[in-house]
């Protein structure tokens, strides 16, 4: 247990945990220290000397060691002849700490008045006015009037570009280096530093291109001035102008907690847009971080091409019709079919996929995952346990990552594992080939493509294991806690099934499944996979042959003909299609019935995210006219065909849902909503202290428990590994994950273009060479009946006799396979 230290701030007594730091103290009894470089969620510098208090220690007597009392028997207490710095002093038993003294008003004053200085006063046009932390500390401690002169202010570049995502006004900079050491210390990502000294110095970008971090939105959070700002919010917009909606991010399984900052405009004919979005606190989730795709993808929710009228198939074109006709035409193909197959999408919520599972099987339909990743079902039994969290893993957890490049999948879940593993987690990191995650990882061990389950199979009780594997198999077994992390690094949806299974079995074994921070974590392709899976959707292995077989396709959430072109082809089979989407897709051309959704910045709703945490998402915007919740489009065709779906609310839906799920039963909306006291203290009065991410008063979701499930049995090798391999001209095509990938939820947002994953692949130059390939080359891929063309990629990290393809860019790739190679064109000499 921890040890508590007893100490007095400003005559009230407080009790923490040893090796808290006086200011941490101070702030968890209300009483707020100023400070400028200190952050709680890095280690102090005290560099802005801005936090100065008195503090005093009881006298001890050299000879004994003894505490020596006054003459009312209380401790002697003798204070510094200097003040300290409360973000660098721990806090020791009977310590008494002044803030509110003279001396300490008199040193704050000072240093505010240095510091501005060199600070421009420029607040009527900063966009930093109305949250600035130098702005709201120089009105409560700074002086009235400065004894320098405004003639002698330095004067630097402004709005300058870091990249094309953050911009520097070197004016306003105060030197505190929180942005400096955020990317240094927590992203990883050293790419910007001080350059200068004395009153010059300045930061600058060291990547190329600038700043090339996807964490970069943080630093522009923390900054105590407006010297840092993100592209899409400059000048956009005050602070007291902004109205704030709660939400959840869809673009990966982690599920961070996100704040959407709103405000009317001319622009939107008075309407409201989204100005920015901002981390919202959760420390079990995404603590106050959110990666660089979650804060600027959102631009396709307001996209001027969304779709906003029910359309229906006439000739070589598309009519527009009432919403009753389209219930009416979609009831009338589905009643006379003898089969339905209903293809949903992982950024779908859970409501929408229940009401659309509830269709379907009053049908005796097909409900199945858009998806090449399996194992929901095994995560369900064998995930994550309830109370489980990253943050509170150390030395005594063993977390071992396979098939997973974490830094593209899941951002945020590789800045925490990264954090456990410094703080004494063993980290085993198993890959085919090297990813961010390596450098912070205890045991790094390779294994081919294709041979993924048989390599996890090696850390079963009694199963044979090489000797480079030795120690990472007798440290995961000797730590008292284990968590799996499975993805589907160069994996289909048979090999990932081998992959779950053999990492269930494993984690059975050890007996502790149910524990807290034990478990199997899915790394799953879209958002509200695991809750697809919970709702009885489930991948297939063969969908072309799925939907050539089926009267009536009924798809939501998901463009299978913008993936591949086997299935456009098997979509021009299909007897009749039903599209429910947000764009005029590739699959929403092919349909016969195309019916308008809105985003789900337009509405509410829950997802379950990669740890079965159940979390509520809110309305921000008004939905866009003649626009329906996918659940509403779903209960509007079952009410055609004379079902009894909800399609009032989503919460009306949830009642029914919690009902029928059985690891969803009890859940309510009001659960979802609660929230219990954070560390460290985020709100809005105190923006100098955690930076400007939102605190949590809309819920912090409540993790699923685990269902019964028979043993599972482990897959010794990778069915789809021994049938795979490449003949004369052909390679192995290894499907990858890019973070900015060009899927239709993130080619809208503009600012994003010049970070998104080209149409190529890479191979290891030797590869290349075999081929007579150079960099930059245009070549066709072709296997079985489509072709598509890529730019060559040289890559020393890609294993031999390889090629790595990025999932949504255009190139089918779902699992490994052997493709052709043809030679187009050669890159010109510049």
């Amino acid at each position: 247990m921890t040890k508590l230290v007893t100490l007095t701030i400003d005559d009230q007594p407080v009790s923490v945990p040893a090796g808290t730091l006086v200011v941490d103290a101070a702030k968890q009894i209300g009483n707020d220290i100023p400070v400028f470089c200190y952050h709680p969620k890095m280690e102090p510098v005290g560099m802005c000397r801005m936090c100065l208090v008195e503090i005093g220690r009881p006298m001890v007597d050299r000879g004994t060691g003894e505490v020596l009392l006054d003459e009312n028997g209380k401790p002697r207490i003798q204070f510094g002849p200097k003040l300290e710095t409360a973000c660098t002093t721990p806090v020791s038993e009977g310590m008494v700490v002044r803030t509110q003294t003279k001396v300490v008003a008199d040193a704050r004053r000072e240093v505010l008045e240095f510091i501005l200085t060199s600070h421009p006063l420029d607040c009527p046009i900063c966009d930093k006015g109305g949250e600035c932390p130098l702005q709201n500390l120089t009105m409560g401690f700074g002086p009235g009037q400065s004894r320098f002169l405004y003639d002698d202010k330095i004067h630097l570049a402004k709005h300058v570009p870091l990249g094309e995502l953050i911009y520097l006004d070197r004016e306003r900079c105060i030197q505190c280096a929180r942005c400096v050491r955020f990317q240094d210390v927590i992203a990883d990502d050293p790419v910007i530093g001080f350059y200068n000294r004395g009153r010059r110095l300045e930061i600058v970008t060291y990547s190329e291109p600038g700043f090339d971090s996807i964490f970069s939105g943080n630093t522009t959070d923390i900054c105590p001035v407006g010297a840092l700002t993100t592209a899409d919010f400059r000048f956009g917009a005050r602070p007291w102008e902004l109205k704030s909606s709660a939400s959840i991010c869809t673009h990966c399984p982690v599920g961070c907690n996100l704040t959407f900052n709103t405000r009317r405009e001319a622009r939107a004919g008075g309407n409201p847009v989204i100005k920015r979005v901002m981390p919202r606190q959760n420390e079990q989730v995404n603590e106050i971080w959110i990666c660089d795709k979650g804060r600027f993808a959102y631009h396709y929710t307001e996209s001027p091409q969304r779709l906003t009228q029910p359309l229906v198939r006439r000739g070589d074109g598309f009519e527009e019709i009432s919403w009753e006709e389209a219930y009416q035409l979609a009831a009338q193909k589905i009643r006379a079919s003898q089969n339905l197959l209903t293809l949903t999408g992982g950024r779908l919520s859970n409501e929408d996929l229940f009401n659309l599972r509830e269709l379907t099987l009053a049908r005796n339909g097909q409900a199945v995952l858009y998806s090449d990743m399996a194992g929901g079902d095994l995560t369900a039994s064998y995930g994550l346990a309830p109370g489980s969290n990253f943050g509170s893993m150390g030395k005594e957890t063993a977390i071992l990552v396979v098939a997973s490049d974490l830094h593209e999948e899941a951002p945020v879940w590789w800045l925490r594992i990264k954090a456990a593993a410094q703080r004494g987690a063993r980290l085993i990191v198993l890959n085919p080939r090297s990813t961010r995650l390596d450098k912070f990882a205890t045991h790094t061990l390779r294994y081919a493509y294709g041979e993924e389950s048989q390599a996890l199979a090696t850390f079963l009780p009694g199963a044979a294991v090489p000797e480079a594997y030795q120690a990472a198999v007798q440290e995961f077994h000797s730590a008292e806690n284990a968590v799996i992390v499975y993805g589907s690094e160069g994996a289909g949806l048979a090999a990932s099934q081998g992959l779950a299974q053999t990492a269930a079995a494993i984690l059975a074994a050890r007996g502790k499944v149910g524990q807290v921070n034990n478990g199997l974590l899915a790394v799953w392709q879209r958002a509200n996979d695991q809750g697809a899976w919970d709702a009885g959707f489930r991948p297939v292995e063969d969908l072309p042959a799925a939907l050539r077989n089926v009267e009536v396709a009924l798809i939501a959430a998901a463009d299978p003909a913008g993936d591949d072109p086997l299935l456009a082809q098997a979509l021009e089979e299909t007897g009749f299609v039903i599209v429910q989407e947000l764009f005029m897709t590739e699959t929403a051309r092919r349909a016969d019935l195309v019916l308008p959704v809105q985003a789900f910045t337009e509405r509410e709703g829950t997802l379950t995210s990669g740890e079965r945490r159940v979390q509520r998402f809110y309305p921000a915007l008004p939905p866009r006219p003649q626009t329906r919740p996918d659940f509403a489009v779903a209960a509007g065709i079952g009410k055609a065909l004379g079902l009894d779906l909800e399609g009032r609310a989503a919460s009306l839906v949830f009642l029914r849902l919690v009902k029928t799920l059985p690891a969803y039963a009890g859940l309510t909306y009001t659960q979802l909503a609660e929230v219990t006291p954070q560390y460290p203290i985020i709100g809005r009065s105190d923006l100098y202290y955690g930076g400007t991410a939102y605190d949590n008063h809309q819920g912090l979701g409540v993790q699923l428990p685990l269902l019964p499930a028979a043993r599972p049995v482990a897959v010794g090798q990778s069915q789809t590994a021994a049938s795979v391999t490449a003949g004369e001209g052909e390679i192995l095509l290894v499907p990858v994950t890019r973070l900015y990938d060009r899927g239709n939820t993130v080619l809208p947002s503009a600012l994003l273009h010049q970070r998104l994953a080209g149409k190529t692949i890479r191979l290891h130059p030797q590869t290349a060479a075999a081929f007579g390939l150079n960099a930059g080359e245009t070549l066709r891929l072709s296997r079985d009946g489509w072709s598509a063309e890529a730019q060559v990629e040289l890559d020393e990290e890609v294993p031999l006799k390889m090629a790595l393809a990025v999932r949504s860019t255009g190139i089918p790739c779902s699992a490994l396979s052997a493709v052709r190679l043809e030679r187009l064109t050669v890159a010109s000499a510049d």
